[in-house]
């Protein structure tokens, strides 16, 4: 049975909360609206995560620093999702799991 989602607007970022079951990333990503700014593989107002991915390819820390980027708002639409909520969108940008 897949986890029902609620998503919130609050303060200019989205706030995704879960119930007792995890959510995928690509569930998140996708309650969270990231899909508006990014696409698979062409840019939309932000890049894609193809793109996302080849540059992030080598950096084995790159999910914490996209998260920590996330949060302070650096470059990106500050987000309010849990830490874990935001690793788990930024794995699947990445890696698409």
């Amino acid at each position: 049975m897949k986890s029902m989602l609620i998503v919130l607007a609050a303060s200019g970022g989205l706030l995704v909360s879960a119930t007792a079951q995890a959510a995928t990333g690509e569930e998140v990503f996708k309650a969270s609206k990231c899909d508006t700014c990014h696409a698979a593989d062409t840019k939309k107002m932000g890049p894609s995560l193809k793109d996302i991915a080849a540059k992030y390819k080598d950096n084995k820390g790159a999910v914490d620093a996209i998260v920590a980027k996330m949060k302070e708002g650096k470059g990106h639409p500050k987000s309010t999702a849990t830490d874990d909520q935001l690793k788990q969108a930024v794995t699947y940008a990445l890696t698409g799991k």
